[in-house]
């Protein structure tokens, strides 16, 4: 049987609703792989912690946002092999709404962060444009 070692990351999709349309924030990634490509916030989690802790830190440190963990719904995990080209990868995806007027900043390994009508997403790193899909069907039911 052949192993490989395998990392856990998450994956964070975080909406706001304005105007009656949902916007998800994105941020600008600024390092490789998919250097300059926008994506869901977060990253790898820590040996020490929950990957629902995880997820909160990585939010925090990369757009300045802070959920509870209670406030983080699980929407799937993600584990196609192929789907990190820094190896094998396992992500597990969280979704929050924060209110319309939540500040965020980038900040760690991410460059930017903006908000982006679900409707107008630009080109996403990894499979996160599935992740995002994904989250949508569970909320609209579709």
């Amino acid at each position: 049987m052949k192993t490989t070692k395998t990392e856990v990351t998450c994956d964070l999709a975080i909406t706001k609703t304005k105007n009656g349309a949902t916007q998800i924030l994105l941020i600008q990634r600024k390092n490789e792989p998919y250097k300059e490509k926008w994506a869901l916030p977060g990253g790898f989690i820590e040996t020490d912690e929950t990957v629902k802790a995880g997820a909160a830190r990585e939010l925090k440190e990369e757009t300045g946002i802070e959920v509870l963990e209670k406030d983080l719904h699980f929407i799937g995990y993600f584990d196609k092999p192929d789907r990190d080209p820094r190896g094998r990868v396992i992500s597990f995806a969280f979704a929050a709404e924060v209110p319309l007027e939540t500040k965020y900043q980038a900040g760690d390994d991410a460059k930017n962060a903006q908000w982006f009508s679900i409707n107008e997403l630009p080109e996403l790193a990894f499979d996160h444009q599935n992740i995002i899909k994904t989250h949508l069907s569970f909320i609209t039911g579709k």
